[in-house]
């Protein structure tokens, strides 16, 4: 190959590349693939999801880590008994992470990811609860009315913010953008 041929080539080689970038960011951009839920293997009937994979096209929303509600005013502050057993704190967080879903025009459905912090029941001989957990997870996910199983982790920590506390719960959700979350609060568009 001649020399100019080959400045010729090496000029032209940023705006080729360009044109790739450009090309294959419009094709990630047009979305349309669905989310796809690998199940567990060997038809393992677990409630969660080995993996769950979102394709280009979805917004990704960070729910931060949930605590139950107080159940009983008249327990002592900062005890098991104020946030109930495991199953009625599970339940609990996990409806207030289904109200904030709502709020974002979101369900259940859609989370695609779920962390679970779990601490040992002082009133269960400081053991792990995690039938009550499940009891409470199994009433959101995995159901005929909403079948979709999240990847999931659970983990047992020391100690939870909130004395008491046996459980908190974060999420990640994922939301076409044919059918957007809608926003609120300082990053909310202004037009």
């Amino acid at each position: 190959m001649s020399a100019p041929r080959c400045r010729r080539i090496a000029r032209l080689a940023p705006l080729i590349a360009t044109a790739i970038l450009i090309s294959a960011a419009a094709h990630a951009d047009s979305g349309g693939g669905m989310i796809e839920r690998t199940p567990l293997p060997d038809g393992n009937p677990f409630p969660i999801s080995a993996a769950v994979t979102v394709p280009s096209g979805f917004d990704m929303v960070f729910v931060s880590g949930t605590l139950p509600s107080v159940v009983n005013k008249d327990a002592p502050k900062g005890s098991v008994e104020a946030y109930g057993d495991m199953e009625t704190q599970a339940t609990s967080t996990l409806t207030s992470v289904q109200s904030t879903l709502a709020r974002l025009g979101l369900s259940m459905g859609d989370v695609v990811k779920m962390t679970v912090f779990m601490v040992a029941d002082p009133t269960k001989d400081n053991k792990l609860d995690f039938a009550g957990l499940m009891a409470g997870y199994t009433k959101f996910f995995g159901t005929a009315e909403q079948p979709n199983k999240p990847a999931r982790s659970a983990v047992q920590v020391a100690a939870l913010v909130a004395p008491g506390a046996l459980v908190e719960i974060e999420v990640i959700a994922a939301k076409s953008h044919k059918n957007p979350p809608r926003r609120s609060g300082p990053d909310k568009p202004r037009g």
